[in-house]
């Protein structure tokens, strides 16, 4: 069985044979969101996705084909926005679902709370009417 390292180096090997293989024409057929579809070229290479990600050597080879692809015209120009998240990418906020539902259980509270009001207007009203009629609640 190959070490992790031995593994990363075969990974970047497969990475650069398929980026040699491939024309301009075929990285059009694989342009998606802007990028490289990642799923297709870890195909191609025959390694799982994370292999893009993980591996450092794999991550800025890839980098530096799509910014050459950029330059040729193959690949879109990156927007101000996309290169500022690129730069930085978002924060995870793990308090975003907690406040989901907190806007949730609110909404369904005043949607009640609407309900009961409603509920005792009309019992108010059958309350003055039995007083009136002399019928002590």
């Amino acid at each position: 069985m190959a070490s992790g390292q031995q593994k990363a180096t075969e990974n970047l090997s497969s990475f650069i044979i398929w980026q040699a293989t491939m024309t301009d024409d075929g990285f059009r057929q694989i342009v998606f969101r802007g990028g490289l579809n990642r799923g297709e070229i870890a195909k191609a290479c025959g390694f799982g996705k994370s292999a893009l990600n993980q591996n450092p050597q794999i991550k800025s080879a890839l980098k530096k084909l799509e910014d050459d692809l950029r330059t040729r015209n193959v690949l879109p120009q990156l927007t101000e926005k996309a290169k500022s998240e690129k730069i930085e990418p978002k924060k995870y906020d793990k308090t975003a679902s907690q406040r989901m539902r907190d806007a949730k259980r609110v909404a369904e509270l005043e949607q009640k709370v609407l309900e009961l009001e409603t509920r005792l207007k009309r019992f108010g009203e059958l309350s003055e009417v039995l007083m009136e009629m002399g019928i002590d609640v």
